[in-house]
């Protein structure tokens, strides 16, 4: 083997023992949507927007696109861990096609169940997605008023 072939060598067998850890600790649903997140980034001139730094100090931000109080489009960003990428990747999902009401009902054990759990010390992601989604539509209604 030459040098490339060595170094490509240790780099696939460095993921692999990644991804063995991973597995270790995290669902295969919460892996899925941090490795492939679902509406990521943000949507330009959002009819709300909300974001909060977490205590970890994580920060999320989720934009909505609302039409006659129905969420159309819902993104998020975060510069958080793969747990917040994962929470937030799902609640856009869950929130997509429902009214403002009933979006702003989901709590933070409606995320874990829908990730199939995370670890315990990962579970303020969960709440910090939940207040952010929360903030957002409390935006949205002050700004309508």
């Amino acid at each position: 083997m030459n040098e490339d072939e060595n170094f490509e060598s240790l780099i696939i067998n460095l993921q692999k023992k990644i991804d063995s850890e991973e597995e270790k600790i995290y669902s295969k649903k919460v892996i899925k949507e941090y490795r492939n997140p679902s509406n990521f980034g943000f949507i330009k001139n959002p009819d709300a927007s909300g974001m909060i730094k977490g205590s970890c100090g994580d920060t999320m931000r989720i934009d909505l696109k609302i039409k006659d109080e129905k969420i159309l489009k819902a993104f998020f960003w975060t510069d958080g861990c793969g747990a917040s990428i994962a929470c937030g990747s799902i609640i856009t999902k869950m929130i997509t096609g429902k009214k403002l009401q009933d979006a702003n009902n989901f709590t933070n054990e409606d995320v874990l169940k829908a990730l199939n759990g995370l670890p315990i010390e990962h579970h303020h992601c969960s709440t910090l997605v939940i207040q952010t989604l929360q903030k957002a539509i409390n935006n949205y209604i002050e700004n309508k008023k």
